[in-house]
């Protein structure tokens, strides 16, 4: 169990990352290259800390583990739209960006004010 400390200063999730990264370097080179690119694509999803997207790169991570076990490309899996696919994948897990927050806040107090 996690404890306060550890949570408050994001330990845990440096623990995580690097448990990420060696599993990440027993990959083959393509899916690293992906794995980056997929990283960097689901960052702007992030809140303040970036812990609601661990759960997410947990899981495409072990999706890459997976089909590089299994012998599948990269392009198999994750398609040629990277980005697209990790807008889908935020979308549906329902990380929303603080951009996202602020934009939807926006959009309320304007309708509010004029009266809708």
């Amino acid at each position: 169990m996690m404890n306060f400390w550890d949570r408050i200063t994001g330990k845990d999730m440096t623990k995580e990352f690097i448990s990420f990264e060696s599993r990440v370097k027993k990959l083959p080179a393509d899916f690293q290259t992906a794995w980056g690119m997929v990283f960097t694509n689901l960052m702007p999803y992030s809140d303040f800390t970036g812990r609601n997207l661990m759960p997410i790169l947990d899981g495409v991570l072990g999706l890459l583990e997976e089909t590089a076990a299994d012998g599948q490309s990269v392009q198999e899996v994750l398609g040629d739209d990277i980005k697209g696919f990790c807008s889908a994948l935020a979308g549906e897990e329902g990380a929303k960006s603080f951009r996202d927050k602020w934009r939807e806040q926006l959009n309320k107090n304007v309708a509010k004010k004029l009266g809708k």
